[in-house]
Order: structure tokens, then C-alpha cells, then sequence
């Protein structure tokens, strides 16, 4: 997707006053990888938010969930968003964030948020270990029923929409910063 021209203002306009790059999207549509390589394209430091969550509660978040269960997840990951305050960063977010509406607003004062819209075809063939990859979600939900939910929420705090089904990590990035003007 590439923007117009008011577009690609708009867009730049984002980083004039806004740091941090936010990655938001369901798990496996590329936030970590994509991430990554956006902080070494445009020498902004990295930081993947469920490692971050991990790292803080010394467990993975399968285990959080297994334990105390997937609303008790999303509050750890609310809380922790909302005490992360970085500058210049790439943030790479746990695909559960938008059901914190505090947490969102919080990421959206100091960054650009970028939705990586994948199908979900394509998440289906990405992502293989759906039962313990530590996705918060209600037990009976079905991935598809957690696709369709989520997508809603992600398209409600984009200020930016990649389209990620038919690109490659890097062209991902590469009209992440064609629409952010960082060439």
C-alpha cells in the first residue's frame, strides 16, 4: 500500500512529533520480525513487549495464561504497556494490547501506530503452535472467532494500515517507511 501525497504528509507529520514506531496485529502477522529489521533500517532501538512482559514476570505467557488464565494475561500486558515509556523505539506489541484502552492511548501519545494486516489464510499457515503460543483468549474461542474481534480493534487504533499478505518482511518495511517518509 502506498500512500498519496496528503497521505504521506499526514504520515510524516506522526514522526515530527512522535518517536516511537508501534507494531499492532494479530500473532503471526510480523510484528517481531518486521520490527526488528524497521530498527536497524532506521537505527531506532527495538523492543518486543511479550518478551518484555516474560522477562518481567519470569515466566512465558502460555504459563501466565495456564495459571491464572487469559484476562489475568491481558492485565499484566495492560499494565506494562502503560508503564513503558521509551523514545526513538520500535515497539513490537503482544496482539492482545488492543483490549486496553489505556495502554493504546498510552502507546499512541509517543508513537505512530502501524497495524500489519494479514488474512487470516495467512496467519493460519504461519502460525502452527496456536495452543501454546500464549494467545490470550477466551478457552472456546476459535482463532477465527479471536481474528475477526481483533481485527476491529486494531483497525480502530491505526494511524497506519499495511496490507501483509502478498509481501515479504522487508517490503513490509519498505512501505512502512516509503509511508512514514524515513527513505
Amino acid at each position: 500500500m502506498v500512500a498519496s501525497a496528503p497521505l504521506r504528509s499526514a504520515a510524516a507529520g506522526f514522526m515530527k512529533a512522535k518517536s516511537n514506531l508501534v507494531l499492532i496485529g494479530m500473532p503471526g502477522s510480523g510484528k517481531s520480525t518486521i520490527g526488528v529489521i524497521l530498527a536497524k533500517r532506521t537505527s531506532h532501538d527495538f523492543v518486543d513487549t511479550d518478551v518484555l512482559i516474560q522477562s518481567i514476570e519470569h515466566r512465558s505467557l502460555q504459563a501466565i495464561m495456564d495459571s491464572e488464565g487469559y484476562m489475568r494475561l491481558r492485565e499484566i500486558e495492560a499494565r506494562v504497556l502503560q508503564n513503558l515509556n521509551v523514545d526513538n523505539h520500535i515497539i513490537s506489541t503482544g496482539g492482545s494490547v488492543v483490549y486496553s484502552d489505556a495502554a493504546m492511548q498510552h502507546l499512541r501519545e509517543k508513537g505512530t501506530t502501524i497495524y500489519l494486516d494479514v488474512s487470516l489464510d495467512t496467519l493460519r499457515k504461519r502460525i502452527t503452535d496456536y495452543e501454546t503460543r500464549g494467545i490470550a483468549k477466551r478457552p472456546e474461542q476459535s482463532f477465527a472467532d479471536l481474528f475477526e474481534e481483533r481485527a476491529l480493534l486494531y483497525r480502530k487504533y491505526a494511524d497506519i494500515t499495511i496490507k501483509g499478505d502478498e509481501m515479504t518482511q522487508d517490503a513490509a518495511c519498505e512501505h512502512i517507511m516509503a509511508e512514514l517518509e524515513l527513505e
